[in-house]
Formats: structure tokens, sequence, C-alpha cells
């Protein structure tokens, strides 16, 4: 991937100095409010940024009372503001709020419920931290501690996270640099065929050789497991498992960041990894577990856990506090009280069904593609070249037609969607209509 590639994927839907004219007096006040006091990290979405004012479900609505369908943010899973979510968390933070090292019922029961969507082994354990980033950053310690070696094989367009050690395996936020001595990264398998997928297992096999070589060794597999930050890729079901089985044959670990395909995204099952039939050694979660607060975890092993705490021991303040599992086990509540896994299948079918007709339509569509509502749509040129320029238009012309998306993908070519669980068949029918109004007016 280019310096120019990653900048473009940086760059893409990001409000920038050039938009500010084009701003009405209220939006641009706030934006100069925001400039003076946040630094130059916070990047806006559009090039007319949202004022946003309240949420519910799967709609976001702004200070002027205008609704926008929300396909953009995973975040609040269940939906935003969810009723029981919100219930769980305004009496457990009425009642006790406080670190992990006392007894208390909600992080128990919680740690019970998860490790049972987990029927692949009986010795699984869990940590509980606060982020994806801090998950995956305990994941990167558990493997180079349990293996004694330090190189880790990850997708070229991967994002798992921003510590150091986490930011160091995720080649999309580190635009124009090389990769650390310790880190080697392998093309997606995008193509959705059999051939990509043995192409990707023997990429893994070409990496750790490398590694090995190198003098690093090779600790472990750190894999999204919808590719996401890649530009999405769920086909064909199984091919994961040649490449986890190399990677174990090598000695090294497996490790599912599910971050953005777990708990039923996509749709059959509670896990992506599931989808492929592997059994990690690790599994990282985060952002949508406790449907926008804070809270995150690790699955692991037990024996890999208890190495962890001879070598280097672990705490996390605020992770699995009481408020914060409260919120968890409330998502956990909805997904499978409400069939939210099932329903994401169903609705994602729908829509990738629906993606496939507008193909048809416009020759702009390269593919459609995913599982359950973690999708994606590629957009290519004339001359089959990514086109991350119309990429932005469609999301512009989309939120002009009050639908909020994102995209992905090295180039910033691929259309996101993954809107909160409990998106609808009419509300898919209404992002596939608006989406076949706004190429349209591309001509």
């Amino acid at each position: 991937m280019t310096a120019a590639a990653s900048r473009k994927i940086l760059a893409l839907n990001a409000f920038g100095d050039g938009d500010a004219a084009r701003l009405d007096p209220e939006t641009a006040a706030l934006v100069a409010r925001r400039r003076r006091t946040f630094g130059p990290t916070s990047v806006l979405f559009y090039e007319r940024p949202l004022h946003v004012a309240r949420g519910e479900g799967v709609w976001l609505e702004t200070a002027d009372g205008t609704r926008y369908l929300d396909v953009y943010n995973n975040v609040p899973s269940v939906g935003h503001c969810n009723p029981r979510v919100v219930r769980a968390v305004a009496e457990q933070a009425a009642t006790l709020n406080i670190h992990t090292r006392y007894l208390y019922d909600v992080v128990h029961t919680y740690a019970e419920r998860l490790l049972a969507t987990f029927p692949e082994r009986d010795d699984y354990r869990a940590v509980f931290t606060c982020t994806g980033s801090e998950s995956n950053d305990v994941a990167l310690r558990l493997a180079a501690i349990a293996t004694g070696r330090s190189g880790f094989v990850v997708t070229e367009g991967a994002y798992h996270g921003n510590t150091t050690a986490v930011a160091e395996v995720s080649p999309s936020s580190r635009p124009g640099k090389p990769l650390a001595p310790h880190v080697r990264a392998i093309p997606a398998p995008l193509a959705g065929d059999a051939a990509a997928a043995e192409r990707f297992t023997a990429d893994l096999e070409a990496a750790i050789a490398s590694l090995k070589a190198s003098g690093h060794g090779f600790a472990g597999l750190l894999v999204d497991t919808i590719f996401s930050s890649d530009g999405v890729a769920a086909e064909p079901a199984g091919f994961l498992k040649p490449a986890a089985d190399a990677a174990h044959a090598a000695g090294g670990l497996v490790i599912a960041d599910e971050v953005q395909p777990g708990f039923g995204r996509t749709g059959a099952h509670m896990w992506g990894f599931q989808r492929h039939g592997i059994t990690p050694d690790v599994v990282t979660m985060g952002k949508p577990m406790g449907n926008g607060i804070p809270v995150g975890g690790v699955v692991a092993r037990e024996a890999l856990l208890q190495g962890f705490a001879d070598s280097v021991g672990y705490f996390n303040t605020f992770g699995g506090n009481p408020v914060a599992s409260a919120a968890a086990l409330a998502v956990l509540d909805e997904i499978e009280e409400r069939g939210l896994t099932a329903q994401a299948g169903a609705v994602g079918r729908h829509l990738l069904a629906g993606l496939e007709s507008l193909k048809s339509r416009h020759p702009a569509i390269r593919a459609a593609r995913g599982a359950g509502l973690y999708l994606g749509v590629e957009f290519a040129d004339d001359a089959g070249r990514p086109d991350a320029g119309l990429t932005s238009r469609v999301i512009n012309g989309l939120r002009d037609r009050r639908i909020l998306i994102g995209a992905a993908g090295i180039y910033g070519a691929v259309l996101k969607i993954r809107p909160p669980l409990v998106f609808e068949t009419s509300h898919a029918d209404r992002l596939l209509e608006a989406l076949d109004e706004t190429l349209a007016a591309e001509g």
C-alpha cells in the first residue's frame, strides 16, 4: 500500500479546511469551537459535519430535528439508547461502581454468560479491559510469552487498535511507514473464492518462514475474521481453517479479533471465527460489547493466561467494572432474547441480494460481499481501478438522502455497511433505494 493510498484512506469522508466555506453559520461556529479545544488528531466526518443531538434504535437525530438512518455505527450494537441497556447502566451506577478486586455478582454472571457463547473449548477464561485496543495488546503479550517469540502476521489493510504495540500490527494506521521488523503483512482474500483462500494460506506460510529467517520467530496470526479494514471478506465459509492450521503447525497462536465481526454481526453464529470452523487460542472483543459503554475483553486458554500472570501479571482498574458489566450483560440479553444473530443473517441476505441487483444496473459496483450485517460494496472506475473518489461522493450523497455510512479497504474504495443489529428489512430497502438514486445521479 502506497503512502498516497494510505493518506487517501485517512482523508476519506473527513471534513477538511476546504469545506469550511460551505457551512451554515451555526455549524461553522461549532467547528471553530471544536478546533479551539481539540487536537489535530480529532477528525470530523462529512463535507458538512453533523450536529447530532440524540439517537434511538437505528436512527440518529440532529439538533434541527432531522433523522438519519444509521448504517455506519456498530458500537451501539443493539440500537442507540437501547432501553434495556440504559436501565441496566442507570440502576448499576446508582448501586455500585468500583474495580474488580472485590466480589460482586454482575461481573461473575457476565463472565459465565460470555464464556457460554464459546462451545469450542471448556478451558477458555476471560480477562476484561476497556477497549479493543487494550484487548489486542493483551493478546500480543500472551502470544509472545507463550511462544517465546516476537513475530506476528496480519493482513495488509488491518486495523487492530492504537496502543504502541497494537499500532505496529495495524498497517492501515501507519501511512507511508514501513512495517515494524517483527511484523509481516499479507493480502486479505477479498476475491472470495477457493483460489484466494489457498493464496492466503500460502502467503501466511511464506510470512512465517520470513519471520523465522529474520530471527524474530513466529508468535501468532492476528486476524479480524471479517477483514473489515481490508475491505470485507467472508466467502467461502471455512476459508480461514487451512491458515489457522498452518499457524498452529508452525508453533504460533491464532488470535481472532472479534471487535468488528463478533456478537452476532455476521449472522448464523455469535462469533466470526465460528463461520470458519476454527478454534482460536485467543479471542479479543471491544466496542459493540457494551453498546457504547467502554468495555472490552479477552477470552483465552487458561494455560495462556496462567503463563501471562506468572510472567508479568495484569490489572485493569476499569475493565469489567460493575456498570460496564451491567451494560454488557444487557447486550447479551438483547441479542439472545430478540434473536438478533438470526435477524442479522436474514436482513443481511436480503440486503446482499439487493446489492447484487444494483450491481447489474450500475457498472461502478465491482463487487458486493460480506456476511450478516457486515457488508462491503466495492467501487471501480471504467479501467477497473479502485475508485475512492466515487466512494466519497456516494457517502456524501447518501448523507444528503439522510443515510449515514462509511468506507473501508486499502484504497478507500469499499462502502462499509455495519448498522446496529436491530436493522430491519425495511431499513435495508431504504438504503438500497437511496444508493440506487445516488449512483444514478452520478450518471
